[in-house]
């Protein structure tokens, strides 16, 4: 499993070369991305029922949002798994790099869990 701590290490070693060395802490390095489309119920659902207190929340300092549309182009600093198929679909990514997802909106108290079970995964701080 892909672990945070070693992509700042590995940030370490490409940058750390003796004329520059760049400090990163996890809210530079993880991102949760959020995968949706015009017209969808769940995305309009997570939008009403998590989308305004996310960025206040202590997932958000850990992994900031991002959104993406479904059918427009892939980031060229994302790298996926596979491709997403469901909206929404929820990607963790450490580095640009997916480590975990969820496919689909399965409530606020689903939700949580699993995006801190996620976090934890990735070697970020366990919330609960």
């Amino acid at each position: 499993m892909f672990n945070i701590r070693t992509a700042l290490v590995a940030t370490t070693l490409l940058l750390g070369d003796g004329a520059v060395v760049i400090a990163a802490d996890a809210t530079t390095v993880m991102e949760l991305v959020m995968i949706e489309q015009p017209g969808c119920q769940w995305c309009a659902r997570w939008n009403a029922e998590i989308a305004p207190i996310y960025p206040k929340t202590p997932e958000a300092a850990q992994a900031p949002l991002r959104r993406i549309d479904l059918h427009g182009p892939m980031p060229d600093d994302l790298t996926l798994s596979r491709p997403a198929i469901f909206t929404p679909t929820f990607v963790l990514t450490v580095a640009g790099t997916e480590v975990s997802r969820i496919e689909g909106y399965p409530g606020p108290d689903f939700f949580w869990g699993l995006l801190d079970d996620m976090l934890s995964d990735a070697g970020g701080d366990v919330i609960n």
